[in-house]
């Protein structure tokens, strides 16, 4: 990696260049993740460095930013960018706020950011059929926790790992999101279905319960919980929709399923 000079002057960055980069940031956090209090601090240590001052307006799908120089008002700019899709990838988050970190240390220039950022942005997310099988070993594990036996943990496996590629192919297929969700609940359902029709195992109530589990949106919940603490009205309101709909997409699944098999009692 080349060698980045320090700061020794304040350099010359002009605010449209400045609001570009944190909008690229920005927004990439949030679609990887990122609750808007971490949103805030690894931007805030930017601006800090190149003398910034700057406001954000967060949302679940966009980021709107005003930047003003410290040293001369004039240079100014508010900006909006969308997020990209959300697909979340923790590597990120964690590549970005050592990033911000080492910046504010060592006083280190833009460039050196838009090189970095390139770079993270390239990094490799995991293979479909890796998530898949961690996504079936989980449902698996969570049925034995419930109550079921190593039939039905087998039973959860297959209907999780399924359903998981289902998703993935209606996805890649640029189906809405909310309907991939309703597929692959339906799927791993029907599939789940089948053990409680033929009896299989002790409980396969359990497997059919566990195996939509990997479909439930935790980060944005878990991130909709944190921005209400820390004030983020807003943007805890969106995720808090976001992730009541697609609560709602698995019941919908689940449940067309379960009635076509005509099961009861569930």
């Amino acid at each position: 990696m080349p060698e980045f000079r320090k700061i020794n002057e304040k350099e010359k960055i002009s605010a449209q260049r400045f609001a570009d980069l944190i909008l690229d940031i920005g927004t990439f956090l949030l679609a990887s993740g990122a609750h808007c209090g971490r949103l805030s601090s690894n931007i805030g240590r930017l601006a800090t460095t190149w003398e910034f001052d700057i406001n954000m307006s967060p949302t679940f799908n966009g980021l709107t930013v005003t930047v003003k120089d410290k040293n001369d008002p004039s240079n100014s700019v508010t900006c909006y960018k969308n997020s990209p899709p959300h697909n979340v990838h923790l590597a990120i988050l964690t590549a970005v706020s050592h990033m911000s970190w080492k910046v504010q240390e060592e006083n280190l220039p833009i460039s050196y950011v838009e090189r970095e950022f390139t770079r993270i942005k390239a990094k490799p997310n995991y293979k479909d059929i890796v998530v898949a099988v961690a996504v079936g070993f989980s449902c698996g594990g969570l049925c034995l926790f419930s109550a079921g036996d190593e039939k039905n943990a087998l039973v959860a496996f297959v209907a999780a790992f399924i359903g998981y590629l289902v998703r993935v192919f209606f996805a890649k297929k640029k189906f809405n999101p909310m309907i991939c969700i309703s597929i692959a609940a339906f799927i791993t359902t029907l599939i789940a279905g089948f053990g409680r029709l033929y009896g299989f195992g002790e409980h396969p109530e359990a497997a059919m319960a566990t195996g939509v589990l990997y479909l439930i949106p935790g980060v944005p919940l878990i991130n909709c919980v944190i921005d209400l603490i820390e004030g983020y009205l807003p943007s805890a309101l969106n995720r808090a929709l976001f992730g009541g709909f697609i609560l709602l997409c698995i019941a919908a699944g689940m449940t067309l399923c379960i009635t076509l098999l005509g099961i009861g009692n569930f």
